[in-house]
């Protein structure tokens, strides 16, 4: 994962989490913790598994 790649993911993480609170439905909460958590899990992997 590039860094572009990762700020994108984390900006649409957070965008998620406007949209949550601006219908205040727990879907919205929800799909944004889990996508935070799988950008921020593949871009942990792929600094410390690093691709050789």
């Amino acid at each position: 994962m590039g860094p572009f790649a990762f700020f994108a993911g984390l900006l649409l993480g957070v965008m998620g989490m406007g949209k949550w609170q601006e219908t205040g439905s727990p879907f919205w909460l929800w799909g944004s913790v889990a996508f935070l958590l799988l950008v921020l899990g593949w871009g942990l992997g792929a600094v410390f598994g690093g691709r050789k």
